[in-house]
């Protein structure tokens, strides 16, 4: 028998016009907006191009793990040094800045070799060097101090161009919780009582 709205109608059926506040309420939730990952990305483009945030980033793809016994600063033959592969990756990220208006940064690097390199093959501005950029992997003890200088620091830079800084996974979750992978970004604003926040990541693949 076809559904007729009329008292007789068995119990537990639904009136036709709450049905349809039902399917009209469900179609607006299906159909509403939902932000890409592309645009999302973008908007992580634009934060660093106005200036309201800045970039850390880890070096690119660097086989092994920590130093070698012998390591020394100004030698890279005793270092962890890039791959074919990770500088063919921090050319990649570096053609991304620049595909998103970023041709021209301030460009601050660990002094570690591969750190500089990475920051080197992104091709967007001379390189400095910073030495509350460096990895502590090997030397804990130094975390705290070195971490207050960072935050000095970045509290005192007004730089007229994008910041980007070049460093290590240390540094980077120190700083901020994100465990980054080779050559990630981490996109980060300083809040007005010195904390940073996070608004998210950007990965070369």
């Amino acid at each position: 028998m076809p559904f007729t709205d009329n008292p007789a109608r068995p119990r537990g059926r639904k009136p036709p016009r709450l049905l349809l506040l039902a399917c009209t309420l469900l179609a607006a939730f299906v159909c509403a907006p939902v932000t890409s990952a592309e645009e999302a990305g973008q908007a992580l483009w634009d934060k660093l191009r106005a200036g309201t945030h800045f970039a850390i980033m880890r070096h690119a793809l660097a086989p092994g793990f920590g130093d070698p016994d012998n390591f020394s600063l100004g030698d890279c033959a005793t270092q962890r040094n890039l791959s074919d592969e990770g500088r063919e990756q921090a050319r990649r990220i570096g053609a991304r800045f620049r595909d998103n208006g970023i041709d021209r940064a301030a460009l601050y690097s660990s002094q570690w070799c591969r750190c500089r390199e990475t920051a080197e093959l992104l091709g967007i501005g001379e390189v400095q060097e910073l030495p509350a950029l460096n990895s502590f992997f090997r030397r804990f003890e130094r975390e705290e101090a070195q971490m207050r200088d960072l935050r000095k620091w970045l509290a005192a830079a007004d730089p007229e161009d994008p910041l980007v800084l070049v460093t290590h996974q240390v540094v980077i979750t120190s700083l901020t919780g994100v465990f980054p992978q080779s050559g990630e970004v981490v996109v980060v604003r300083r809040t007005d009582n010195g904390d940073y926040e996070v608004a998210g990541t950007i990965r070369t693949e």
